[in-house]
């Protein structure tokens, strides 16, 4: 069984290399599902958000990310931001804390300790512009 966490950083891993190709995740996605990668449904419908709202996404980050346009953002850290933004902006059953969490624990592992705060600060503010508590 595949935990949340894992099928987040699955969905990481494929939007990541998504955006570096600069080819569609669902494109992707099926890539990974056609070589015998295993895609749990938590991280389908993460990879289905994401690449469906991807405007949307990348301009209520840049909104914001003071002084960062988002495609000079690193891509890592801007995959993670767009898969945690999509679980504040399109409410299902993740808590707010839980998504801010995961993001910057993904950032400071994946990324560098700088990454971690510049996530935090930035879904702290677009989860505090929707009005969603962080409890």
């Amino acid at each position: 069984m595949t935990t949340r966490r894992d099928a987040r950083r699955l969905a990481v891993d494929i939007l990541f290399q998504a955006d570096v190709t600069a080819t569609d995740g669902r494109s992707v996605m099926a890539e990974w599902d056609e070589a015998g990668e295993k895609i749990p449904p938590f991280a389908g419908r993460l990879v289905e958000g994401v690449s469906e709202n991807l405007p949307e996404l990348d301009r209520v980050i840049g909104a914001h990310a003071e002084g960062w346009r988002v495609q000079r953002m690193a891509a890592l850290d801007r995959t993670i931001l767009r898969v945690a933004c999509y679980e504040l902006l399109y409410p299902g059953d993740v808590p707010v804390a839980v998504a801010i969490d995961e993001a910057v624990r993904a950032a400071k592992e994946l990324s560098t300790e700088d990454s971690g705060r510049f996530v935090n600060g930035i879904l702290g503010k677009v989860a505090a512009e929707l009005g969603r508590p962080l409890g």
